[in-house]
């Protein structure tokens, strides 16, 4: 993990895109907190309007443009080169900031507000373009490890962004220096973004006209179009939701059950954005480095469980604390700062494989529309979740760990539609996780598997692992052929129709007709299936004669065909190696286990004697 992510902070085709947009949300919350603690301690009639009043038109203001402006942006950002297009709104920013220096000092805060917006219109023109450029300058293998620096970074800027405008707006002269950083900080992000490398247009054709209404709803049209981009991008806006939901409350949260202070409530949100950012980087290393939409579900279980520890927690009775120190270290408090690091942490294993995920699937053409559609979305769910906190706080009187445990509730229903959407990916993702515990698993030249287009694995037969371990190994779902007595199990049966496997009972004509039928089927369709020609599993760990099934399939089915082999298995507790499979005890653990791939042969080269001499030729004398 950390080798892929060091190296794409190292490249020119990465990190000044990363530098930039760190920037960008830097000083967006530099400027919208700053501007938010000078109202907040803004002296009588100072303020055209109330300070409340001026601090909600304030939110709206900044969300405003998302909702005007995101369509637009997204045509925009398919029709040109993307690196010109960031260079463009990277000087509007310098302008903006400039203004905003002058209201700073002046104290204008009716320019203020309207900045604000110009702000928020600046953001929404940024939006689509930032994540529609990564794919172009990664590859596929490289989308999960960059979305999960681009998440870090962005967290960790909104951190940095809002403990900063502490400090500024706490140090003497503050209006001075927060106008000074706020162009400083806008040029710098401009200077790194002239270093980012061009990213040709996606849809040069594109006719842009200013009509928002219509692009509004032809963008969102085209997030509809898919139903896997449109779960993701539904997913993300509910992750916003919550996110909102817990960030908004959590000064008042820190004040009423936690006796905190200021500092207190900047720990907490230390604590969760770190945990975010954690999430986000080890979500590479638990996705196997690949796009894994099976840890989704376990990211949003994650999110309930640490949600509800988190609301649960909470001491009865504490003492009024003096300082902050003594706030961080009263040991009861301990579970409440571990479960919301766990909860951010979850939060971000929940978001990087759906980022990931929308800009791989997305049309070339459309990438930054869909995007678009996002940032519309993230501002729906946002307003509604502020209506929520109203809602519940203000007119039912609910407290707000009640409404912490109410937003744990709802997230639980989500998470039981996430796994009944995914479940196999969701299995095939645990499965991941307990076979890489349970052994030490190596895979070589697993680069032989096609990344798309219909395949014939076939394999060695050594134990009741083998298809639980391939299917973990292999980045696209494989079709297993299976014992049509196994395939029927009645607690597994309906699971295994999902997850695609093909039943065939070597004694029934009827089903190895039907078998056959599926299988020509399925490879036809593009999809990747796997054999086991032995027909059973070994008892002696020696590969036993391929069956002349694989022949029949290749005659029905020009497709290349791969061998491969399972190294180290027998022995295991799952294979024959004591006459019968899961006999006793076990009595190997952390074992060592290869699985390699060999190169594709061609189906009119592919019998069932030559796949047999590749498949022992790949396992050699380690069985």
């Amino acid at each position: 993990m950390a080798n892929n992510q060091t190296s794409l902070l190292g490249q020119r085709r990465f990190l000044p895109y990363f530098v930039t947009q760190f920037f960008g949300a830097f000083n967006d919350n530099i400027f919208k907190n700053v501007l938010l603690l000078f109202v907040a301690f803004a002296g009588a009639g100072v303020l055209p309007i109330s300070s409340n009043l001026f601090i909600n038109l304030a939110a709206g203001l900044f969300i405003l443009p998302f909702f005007l402006f995101s369509a637009s942006a997204g045509v925009l950002a398919d029709k040109y080169e993307k690196s010109w297009f960031i260079r463009k709104v990277k000087l509007a920013e310098i302008g903006i900031m400039c203004l905003g220096a002058i209201g700073f000092i002046t104290e204008s805060y009716a320019i203020l507000l309207l900045l604000l917006f110009l702000m928020g219109t600046q953001s929404a023109f940024f939006g689509p373009v930032k994540y529609a450029l990564l794919p172009q300058h990664l590859k596929q293998e490289e989308l999960v490890p960059g979305n999960a620096l681009v998440e870090t970074g962005t967290f960790l800027a909104i951190l940095l962004g809002t403990l900063g405008a502490g400090v500024i707006a706490s140090a003497e002269n503050a209006k001075y220096v927060a106008a000074l950083c706020v162009i400083v900080f806008a040029i710098l992000g401009y200077l790194s973004s002239r270093s980012i490398p061009e990213a040709p247009a996606s849809a040069p054709d594109l006719k842009f006209k200013w009509r928002p209404i219509q692009q509004t709803k032809q963008t969102i049209a085209i997030a509809k179009a898919d139903k896997t981009i449109f779960r993701s991008l539904m997913a993300i806006s509910w992750f916003w939701f919550l996110g909102s939901a817990y960030l908004t409350q959590f000064p008042n949260f820190t004040h009423l059950h936690l006796n905190g202070s200021e500092s207190a409530v900047s720990f907490l949100l230390a604590l969760f954005s770190v945990g975010i950012a954690l999430g986000s980087l080890a979500c590479d290393k638990l996705s196997n480095h690949r796009i894994e939409v099976g840890i989704v579900p376990i990211g949003s279980l994650g999110i309930t469980v640490f949600g509800i520890l988190m609301a649960t927690s909470v001491p009865e009775q504490l003492p009024e604390f003096v300082s902050f120190s003594e706030f961080l270290i009263h040991k009861p408090l301990w579970p409440v700062f571990i479960s919301l690091l766990l909860l951010g942490s979850s939060g971000g294993i929940f978001i990087v494989p759906l980022y990931a995920l929308m800009q791989q699937r997305a049309k070339v053409t459309e990438r930054a529309q869909v995007i678009a559609a996002l940032n519309i979305y993230n501002s729906l769910f946002m307003v509604g979740s502020a209506v929520l906190g109203i809602v519940c706080l203000s007119v039912i009187g609910m407290s707000i760990l009640q409404l912490f445990l109410l937003l744990a509730v709802l997230n639980l229903l989500v998470t039981g539609y996430l796994f009944m959407q995914v479940p196999i990916f969701v299995v095939r993702f645990l499965t991941w996780v307990v076979t890489h515990t349970m052994y030490r698993v190596k895979h070589k030249n697993l680069h032989h598997l096609p990344e798309k287009g219909g395949a014939l694995l076939v394999c060695n037969h050594v134990s009741y692992m083998d298809a639980l371990l391939l299917s973990a190994v292999c980045p696209r779902l494989i079709r297993f052929v299976m014992e049509e007595d196994y395939a029927n199990l009645p607690p597994l049966r309906r699971f295994l129709q999902r997850a695609g496997v093909i039943p065939i009972s070597a004694t029934n004509r009827r089903s190895i007709v039907s078998a056959f039928n599926q299988v020509e089927q399925a490879l036809a369709q593009g999809h990747i299936v796997c054999i086991f020609p032995e027909g059973h599993l070994t008892a002696d760990g020696e590969i036993n004669q391929f069956m002349r099934g694989m022949d029949i399939i290749l005659k029905r089915s020009s497709v290349p065909v791969i061998p491969i082999a399972l190294k180290g298995l027998w022995g295991s507790y799952f294979s024959r190696y004591k006459g019968t499979a899961c006999r006793g005890l076990p009595t190997r653990f952390w074992s060592k286990i290869e699985i390699e791939a060999g190169e594709p042969v061609a189906p009119n080269h592919a019998s069932t004697t030559v796949m047999h001499d590749k498949v022992a030729e790949l396992r050699g004398d380690w069985r």
